[in-house]
């Protein structure tokens, strides 16, 4: 386990610039391929299989929680990104891992509350972290930067592939429903994260608070591969020959129906031709459509 270095007061903001200079100062991360480097031992669910993400170890801290709800939903926002390390500070009850609002919002992901801690103090919950970013939707006069989650997120993950003393642990902390975070545990944080919002509606829940940073975080780490639909990924897409037979096809229909005039066709026939060079039709498509034009060449016929 890491030992942790408690810095006394009057020096800390010194230590905390120092830092903040050295992360601003590092490379981006090189973009990530199929080719990464083998994740390190972390207390993290990673699905490695559909994601080349940075290996990083990830703790949501909740200070004072009050509803059991919002423990279950933060729970799921954690599972579905990955992330699997909770701990509580002193929550409302002592028993909200287990109440049925938490079971219920937490909606499958009740593995992450069974593995989460309920401690009493700061100093555990944040044992073994080495970089803390407060949440706060309100500007500190003094205390860490306040800054955009998604900027900062990039110079941290660009700190995990320093050659020197990477970047290891993350903590996100966030506070109480009811009251937020108080200044003495913002002022423990190396920096204060705040949510661009609507500026005339700044109300956040919390549990949507913890979903936005934990999408932000993991994107920011690599993130994870969109999965191709089947009919995106296995149908053929008809070629030239089939989509200009399909078209003499609804010409021909179109003329016994009665709507193109063939001494006067205008641009119809153009016009449906770029509608369906857009569409990029597929061999089943066309099928249907040719399927169509028999069934208005049917009509036509049967109203004669």
């Amino acid at each position: 386990m890491q030992e942790q270095i408690i810095v006394p007061a009057k020096y800390f903001w010194q230590k905390a610039a120092g830092l903040a200079t050295t992360i601003a100062s590092m490379k981006p991360a090189a973009t990530h391929n199929n080719t990464q480097p083998p994740a390190a031992n972390t207390a993290n669910a990673v699905n490695t299989a559909n994601a080349t993400t940075t290996a990083m170890h990830t703790r949501f801290i909740l200070l004072n929680t009050s509803h059991a709800g919002n423990v279950g939903a933060i729970a799921r926002a954690m599972k579905v990104m990955g992330f699997d390390d909770m701990v509580l500070v002193q929550p409302r009850w002592a028993d909200v891992l287990q109440r049925p609002e938490a079971i219920e919002r937490a909606s499958g992901a009740t593995d992450i509350l069974a593995k989460a801690r309920i401690v009493q103090s700061w100093q555990e919950a944040v044992e073994g972290i080495e970089h803390l970013c407060a949440t706060a939707m309100t500007a500190r006069d003094f205390g860490p930067p306040t800054v955009a989650p998604r900027a900062h997120f990039a110079q941290l993950a660009a700190a995990a592939h320093a050659h020197e003393a990477p970047l290891r642990s993350v903590g996100l902390v966030f506070g109480s429903e009811r009251y937020g975070m108080g200044n003495a545990d913002v002022y423990r944080c190396h920096a204060c994260l705040s949510i661009p919002v609507n500026p005339d509606y700044g109300s956040l829940n919390i549990a949507a608070a913890a979903q936005v940073l934990a999408y932000d975080w993991r994107q920011a780490l690599g993130g994870y591969s969109v999965k191709p639909t089947a009919a995106t990924s296995s149908a053929a897409r008809a070629d030239a020959a089939q989509v200009q037979a399909m078209l003499a096809h609804w010409e021909q229909a179109l003329i016994a129906l009665g709507y193109l005039d063939p001494s006067a066709p205008k641009k119809l026939m153009p016009r449906l031709q770029q509608l369906f060079n857009r569409a990029e039709l597929r061999e089943e498509e066309i099928h249907i459509l040719r399927g169509i034009a028999k069934a208005m060449e049917r009509t036509s016929t049967s109203k004669k």
